[in-house]
């Protein structure tokens, strides 16, 4: 895992729970910069759980339309957040259950809003995280969600708070889905899809000293 470490940005001073959650829920089939720009531009006018539960559908459909899916996406935001401003007083949960009985949120945006929003040990896995996970050969599974499950048997916990962002950015960068750079790959000795040709191994992770 140090390997990857220049693939982690300084957090947030102040995490947002309430933005967290909404734009994750706005990246679902999107790309990052089309989420980041629909998220700014939809809390620059609307900032609390209160007015974006208020605001006309329409307002947030032109707000979000860079997010893709906008019409969908508009009516599950403005039911989110009314959901969080009638039911827990504007506080977003971070219960993994309680999150997961939202519309439109899944184990990802739960976990995402758990690391990224309270800066919680918990492993938000996407398509990236899913993927390299199995070409390591640190896990052999089907969809994210079982790699969750997977990598949390395997991974000591002082390790989850960043795994996210790590092979998020890792994926992008490098481990990318077709052409990935296996000669510039920091951790190629340790991938079985790279070793192809040498009996595959499973990484394992050693918590560090104490």
């Amino acid at each position: 895992m140090k390997r990857l470490d220049k693939y982690v940005a300084q957090p947030a001073k102040n995490p947002n729970p309430f933005r967290v959650l909404i734009t994750t829920i706005l990246s679902q089939r999107t790309r990052d910069e089309n989420t980041d720009e629909a998220a700014a531009a939809l809390f620059s006018v609307y900032k609390t759980p209160e007015e974006i539960a208020n605001a006309p559908t329409e307002e947030i459909e032109k707000l979000i339309k860079k997010a893709g899916f906008f019409r969908v996406k508009a009516k599950r935001v403005k039911e989110v957040s009314r959901i969080i401003h009638e039911d827990y007083d504007d506080v977003v949960p971070c219960d993994i259950n309680e999150l997961l009985g939202l519309p439109g949120v899944g184990r990802k945006t739960a976990n995402c809003v758990i690391v990224y929003g309270f800066r919680k040990n918990a492993i938000p896995v996407d398509v990236h995280v899913h993927r390299i996970s199995n070409r390591l050969g640190l896990v052999d599974t089907k969809n994210p969600d079982e790699t969750e499950f997977e990598l949390a048997k395997i991974v000591p916990e002082c390790y989850w708070l960043d795994l996210n962002e790590k092979f998020v950015r890792f994926g992008q960068d490098i481990c990318r889905p077709i052409g990935p750079k296996h000669e510039e790959c920091p951790i190629a000795d340790l991938c079985d899809c790279y070793n192809l040709l040498e009996k595959p191994t499973k990484l394992r992770f050693a918590a560090p000293k104490s």
